[in-house]
């Protein structure tokens, strides 16, 4: 029994701190108690102020571009100077670097797609929740080739933009393929933002060459044949470590490591379409959705009370802790729900239900053998877990399939499907079969 209250109050608070983190955003918890006052403590110059006190949360709950709009682009690869039999791999690796700065960046559940009509290599990428095309492009069409050059003369000191590639005219042979990471560092002494950059054994060997040979003089940093800093050598560097410097704001540096991160794409992207588009769905179809989920909830919840009474009540209860812990797991994570993502975490429902027949069922089988009912109990629970252990696992294997060769809205539904059927587990055998013992104890 101890162990049984136990596991109670373990239900207990985590559907307490389920319901905390899926009520809604700007919901807030006032201490009424606590007085508005002040007190001087110690000196006059210390206050403090006593409530009420206010328990904000920041759990938020992300929606794909079905339900939020978002970013719609569409980019032609330039192939004139790509040979005929590179095309194809050049193209799928620009296809790659641009979904892999998506998600570098933060964002979520992108859906990037190769098209090819004849001649025309496009890539569409559709980004949920980023109203400023601009921004988007910036983001993911950089060709984003690093450089390193070595001035030509002492005339660098007086260059104008116009002359940048002709006062630094001669290659090191240090690119971005040396590069082995890049992030946002700060400077200690202004503090300003710079972006850190740390090479590969082969780099870091060129680089210290060409610090030791340029000791004295410039050493320009080009990102795209734009000029991004000019720092001045005083002695050779060893260790690989280099540090582009610049008027930097923290999100101009952080853009600018996320590109180094991903690689230069092979090709140039030119965009011959960008618009931002509203939700598709809208909030009235939105709002239909999930009336309906809601009404299958309710039909599933008195199905199971016709048919197995008390325990259905029971089945019930659980599937509700259920529904709350996987909202609340898709807000951590955070999950970026789409209408299929809400489609998986509907029919994750239903399976967590098909546990409890399960067991329920071959309870009534141990009690139509004679068998008392906590005998019918623990092997009816027994009895039922290899089938839904087996079922789960292979569902799961087939959402790790979806999610591995699937993309955008596909994988969305692999996530929410997984992560229910995951908890769903716990919900069937821990919560139920918990209720049910204290329920019944004799």
């Amino acid at each position: 029994m101890k162990s049984h209250r136990r596991l109670l109050w373990l239900v207990a608070v985590i559907t307490v701190l389920s319901i905390w983190m899926v009520l809604p955003e700007k919901f807030e918890v006032t201490i009424p108690f606590l007085q508005n006052s002040k007190r001087t403590v110690g000196s006059p110059d210390i206050n403090i102020n006593f409530g009420p006190l206010k328990i904000k949360r920041k759990f938020t709950t992300r929606l794909g571009l079905d339900l939020s709009g978002g970013t719609h682009l569409v980019m032609e690869a330039d192939m004139s100077k790509i040979a005929e039999k590179d095309r194809k791999s050049a193209f799928d690796s620009a296809k790659n670097i641009v979904e892999t700065r998506i998600n570098m960046y933060g964002l979520t559940e992108p859906v990037v797609q190769e098209s090819k009509t004849g001649e025309a290599y496009r890539i569409i990428v559709e980004i949920p929740g980023v109203a400023n095309v601009e921004d988007a492009v910036g983001l993911i069409g950089t060709t984003a080739q690093l450089s390193f050059r070595e001035e030509a003369s002492e005339s660098a000191k007086v260059a104008t933009p116009s002359s940048y590639l002709q006062v630094w005219p001669k290659e090191s042979g240090i690119t971005g393929k040396n590069l082995k990471k890049s992030e946002v560092i700060f400077d200690q002494n202004s503090g300003n933002p710079q972006v850190g950059l740390q090479f590969d054994t082969e780099g870091a060997k060129m680089f210290e060459e060409l610090t030791k040979r340029n000791s004295g003089k410039t050493v320009a940093i080009f990102l795209d044949n734009q000029l991004l800093s000019a720092p001045r050598v005083n002695q050779a560097i060893t260790g690989g470590n280099a540090v582009i410097q610049g008027s930097f704001t923290v999100k101009e540096a952080k853009d600018l490591a996320v590109l180094l991160n991903a690689g230069a794409l092979p090709v140039p992207l030119k965009i011959v379409q960008q618009r931002h588009i509203g939700a598709t769905l809208g909030q009235e179809t939105i709002q239909k959705s999930l009336t309906a989920g809601a009404i299958g909830l309710m039909t599933v919840a008195v199905f199971m009370i016709v048919n197995y009474g008390f325990l259905g009540l029971i089945a019930d209860s659980a599937l509700i802790v259920y529904a709350l812990i996987v909202m609340s797991i898709f807000k951590i994570i955070p999950v970026t729900l789409t209408l299929a993502g809400i489609a998986g975490f509907i029919l994750s429902i239903g399976m967590a239900v098909d546990a409890n027949i399960l067991i329920f069922e071959r309870m009534k089988e141990e009690l139509r053998e004679g068998k008392d009912f906590a005998t019918s109990l623990k092997l009816g629970f027994a009895r039922a877990f290899p089938s839904i252990r087996d079922s789960n696992i292979s569902s799961l294997i087939t959402c790790a399939i979806l999610y591995w060769f699937g993309s955008g809205i596909v994988r969305g539904f692999a996530i929410t499907l997984a992560i229910g059927i995951s908890i769903s587990l716990f919900s069937a055998i821990t919560v139920t079969r918990t209720l049910i013992k204290l329920m019944y104890t004799h």
